[in-house]
């Protein structure tokens, strides 16, 4: 297993949270994700067989928020 940070911007409230929470742990190969909202960020343990940083974005992207470099 890996381990990243993801910079997590457009965050607001706990539901925020709860919905980037959501999408990263629906990803196949995402162990866990915890997100805090101060900082915004997602710290995730995946399997980088399964699934990368770039698919990682797309799903927070989608979901309604930003990711930072």
């Amino acid at each position: 297993m890996s381990e990243i940070v993801l910079s997590v911007t457009g965050m607001t409230c706990g539901g925020c949270v709860n919905s980037v929470t959501r999408v990263l742990t629906a990803l196949p190969g995402v162990q866990s994700a915890e997100v805090t909202l101060t900082p915004g960020q997602a710290r995730v343990t995946y399997d980088p067989a399964q699934v990368d940083r770039a698919a990682m974005a797309r799903a927070i992207v989608e979901a309604g928020f930003g990711v930072g470099d």
